[in-house]
């Protein structure tokens, strides 16, 4: 994984404690996009199950997963897709 895809991990564990954490990096299958090279991030997958997130709507979630990673926008990620289960799920 790469140093962004391992700080991520980092940031997100240390916030919500999650049981379940899978970071991916796709920016190869972006190579040539504009707006990353621009920023110089890259692109991320995260999947993420955390009690943190029970009972709470998909867009609260989301917005405290970018509020956890915002130092690394947008230098280190262009892009984040989010894929969220609440412990309960």
């Amino acid at each position: 994984m790469s140093h962004t895809g391992d700080t991520i991990r980092q940031l997100l564990e240390k916030e919500f404690h999650p049981q379940c954490l899978h970071v991916e990096d796709e920016s190869w299958k972006h190579a040539g996009h504009a707006g990353a090279s621009e920023h110089g991030g890259g692109h991320y997958v995260v999947h993420i199950k955390s009690e943190h997130f029970s009972g709470l709507p998909r867009s609260q979630c989301h917005r405290m997963i970018y509020r956890a990673l915002g130092p690394l926008f947008p230098s280190a990620i262009h892009a984040l897709s989010i894929q969220i289960d609440s412990a309960d799920e």
